[in-house]
């Protein structure tokens, strides 16, 4: 039995390391070639890692949460002797060695993960397996409904209800004599079965934990295979450090965990302040301490647009596509780029010129589990209103389920941020760095304002331009605002 190491190759755009989030095989696991193994989150999003190999996992070498170098081994496979025909065990073995580029470990991730599709394999992305995870569903079980079979997270929950479903009514038919031998036959209960009972001793063949656990358990010297336990991973008897600990100070007697006084009340949680997080935060520092802001705040009505956009929204609905306000401010937005371009530029101070950008990428602002993401609409200015708002939406989607490409969230020149969503009328946006400015929107409500002398009520939409005043002055700034707020009130003007 040969025996591969596999390196944690670059999982994009040239990063130095990765937090290892979750392993999604444990010891013992049956891989194949292009399976996902684990999740690495780098500074800029989610990754999946995929296996090199065909064999079963030997050893994993890196803990859930620890932060892992490129190029340090993360895991090991047992592939089979060369004999037995295993291509991957017959060829070299030069993957991540000392002096390999960064280019070539990222080449061979790729063609890892364009191999061909193994059988049994599925797509997921992170957060549906992760959701599989926490629900004890076995993701290859569900059904998906994206191209090609491709799993969301609807889709597992909808697995997770029917089976929920499906238990309930179980429970709830009668059992007569000799039934019930039956019912465990088919595998009914084959839950209750991996949990065994929470004291005493198990005597389990597969039991699935974290790698921490397996080395507690190793230095304990306890048999984790005779831990009961009552959790289940994908239908497989799981055990917890607390579980663990529990069974043996209890000298192999009881699993009851006890209960500390830190497990009464904490009054206190850490989070670990990396990855996208600390990006985000290098990000809006850099951004902060670097371009002396200045915030200009303006207020659109917007009849029109709200009229325009509800005689559209059927028309766009019988298209297929979602028609938001956001497609109609980009168009705006470009608009008065294009008039003010001095608001889509990037300051080089190396070679001391400010650089007008020709073209625009505008950026949106999404809010995610993993924070603030910015995926960029590209082109805008050669785009319809319906082309707009399928990629806002189709970008948003995968910013927030974390399968954006970190080349999607790339070369904007201009950014917008939709606070409005969450309520409040004007804040401080801070400027996406390098670029000069961006604008910030309120929610759109009725408001109070004055027509011809009469107070009455309208549709508003709070604006909050920020720019960078080393570049753009005040009444650049303002005039770029009065522009705005003119397509938004008559966005027929769009049109022309």
């Amino acid at each position: 039995m040969a025996v591969k190491e596999f390196k944690l190759p670059d999982v994009g755009e040239g990063i130095a390391e990765g937090e290892l989030v979750s392993w999604l095989v444990s010891v013992g696991d049956t891989v194949s070639e292009g399976e996902i193994v684990a999740e690495v989150e780098t500074d800029k999003a989610l990754v999946e890692v995929p296996s090199r190999y065909d064999g079963t996992v030997k050893e994993l070498f890196a803990e859930e949460g620890q932060m892992v170098p490129v190029g340090d081994v993360i895991i090991s496979f047992d592939v089979g002797d060369a004999e037995g025909g295993d291509a991957a065990a017959e060829a070299p073995d030069t993957e991540g060695e000392p002096g390999d580029s960064v280019d070539e470990a990222k080449t061979e991730t790729e063609e890892a993960a364009a191999a061909e599709t193994p059988e049994g394999r599925v797509f997921a992305p992170p957060a549906a397996r992760r959701l599989a995870r926490e629900l004890g569903v076995d993701i290859t079980d569900v059904d998906g409904s994206g191209p090609g079979g491709r799993i969301s997270e609807a889709d597992v929950q909808a697995h997770h209800d029917a089976a929920e479903e499906h238990d309930g009514t179980a429970d709830e038919t009668p059992v007569t004599p000799g039934e019930g031998e039956a019912a465990e036959s088919t595998g009914a209960s084959a839950d209750a079965t991996a949990g065994a009972a929470p004291s005493g001793t198990a005597s389990r063949e597969t039991t699935l934990a974290v790698p921490a656990t397996r080395a507690l358990a190793k230095d304990l010297g306890v048999d984790i295979d005779a831990v009961p336990t009552e959790e289940t991973r994908e239908g497989e008897a799981f055990v917890t450090e607390e579980r663990l600990r529990a069974f043996a100070e209890s000298g192999g007697e009881t699993a009851e965990p006890a209960t500390s006084a830190a497990d009464e009340g904490a009054r206190e949680e850490t989070v670990p302040y990396r990855g996208v997080r600390r990006t985000i935060g290098d990000q809006m520092a850099a951004s902060k301490y670097t371009a002396p802001h200045v915030t200009h705040h303006d207020t659109a009505e917007i009849d029109q647009l709200v009229e325009t956009r509800e005689g559209l929204k059927e028309t766009a609905e019988e298209k297929g596509t979602r028609l938001t306000y956001m497609a109609f401010v980009l168009k705006a937005v470009v608009a008065g780029l294009k008039e003010y371009p001095i608001l889509n530029s990037e300051l080089d101070e190396e070679e001391e010129v400010i650089r007008l950008k020709n073209y625009y990428n505008i950026g949106i602002a999404v809010a995610t589990d993993a924070g603030l993401m910015v995926p960029v609409v590209k082109n805008v200015d050669e785009k319809g209103l319906l082309e707009l708002a399928d990629e806002i939406s189709d970008l948003a989607s995968r910013a927030r389920d974390r399968s954006i490409k970190p080349s999607e969230m790339q070369g904007g020149t201009f950014t917008i941020t939709n606070f409005g969503a969450f309520g409040g009328e004007y804040a401080t946006p801070i400027i996406n760095y390098p670029e000069t400015a961006i604008i910030g929107l309120g929610a759109i409500e009725q408001r109070p304002v004055v027509d011809d002398g009469e107070v009455v009520a309208a549709h508003t939409l709070p604006l909050s331009l920020a720019i960078d005043h080393r570049v753009i002055d005040g009444a650049e700034a303002a005039q770029f605002t009065n522009t705005v707020k003119e397509y938004l009130a008559e966005p027929t003007k769009l049109l022309l």
